[in-house]
């Protein structure tokens, strides 16, 4: 399986020191690349830790069932929103989690943990909305949300242009898939709206309450991500 890694220069990325040159290199991506899952972070939004800011523009590997999906994050697009996911995915918030609203043709929405201890400390824990800079194009990652000022952990990738209905929410994309498009597309999509549905549906409680367990038992044909891995770009 061939995977896109671009080494830092010279630096130091939580606690990981690069080689002195950037490089890129086909191959497996090594758990040592990433932290494990830091559960005493997670429970503790108000960490000092998880209010870091982001580098400017970095990228993250997410290692699905299907395949890896690499997405390229742009903070200058949405700070608020990229600073969020960047602390989120270095505390492993998004491994082991599950593509749990995924229609065919339109987006592929992911982002509740599955240990309810974890996913409701951060169910109501929301950032200020920031201006759209980019449209909803096929490819590029925005966070959901239910109301103004309302994104919380989950996001989803836009599987075609939906610009002309996300766009005046507005939806504001942070990131954009550079690698494993045909991946996203092949996530599982027999489920469609049935194991989650969106926010503003209402029918999301049995994720928060039940996790992985509920998804695993009723849904078990969903796709999820094992690990996501962050890595920044040199400028």
């Amino acid at each position: 399986m061939s995977t896109l890694l671009e080494f830092l220069a010279g630096r130091r990325f939580h606690g990981w020191t690069a080689p002195c040159c950037v490089v890129l290199l086909l191959g497996t991506v090594h758990a040592q690349e990433t932290a494990p899952k830091n559960q005493s972070l997670l429970l503790n939004p108000d960490a000092p830790e998880m209010a870091a800011k982001a580098p400017e523009r970095f990228r993250a590997r997410l290692d699905t069932t299907k395949g890896p999906i690499v997405i390229e994050f742009h903070r200058d697009w949405s700070p608020h929103g990229v600073d969020r996911f960047f602390n989120l995915a270095q505390a492993g918030y998004y491994d082991d989690t599950r593509f749990f609203r995924v229609v065919d043709g339109r987006w592929a929405q992911f982002g509740i943990n599955g240990d309810p201890h974890i996913s409701n400390v951060w169910r109501g824990r929301t950032i200020p909305d920031d201006p759209r800079k980019e449209s909803n194009l096929r490819g590029t990652v925005a966070f959901a949300f239910a109301v103004p000022n309302g994104r919380t952990t989950q996001l989803f990738i836009n599987l075609r242009d939906n610009s002309a209905t996300h766009d005046r929410e507005p939806f504001v994309p942070i990131g954009e898939v550079v690698s494993g498009m045909d991946v996203a597309d092949r996530l599982y999509s027999g489920y469609g709206e049935h194991a989650g549905s969106g926010i503003r549906a209402g029918k999301q409680a049995p994720l928060f309450d039940l996790g992985n367990a509920y998804l695993d038992s009723k849904f078990p044909r969903l796709d999820r991500i094992r690990q996501v891995t962050v890595w920044e770009i040199p400028q």
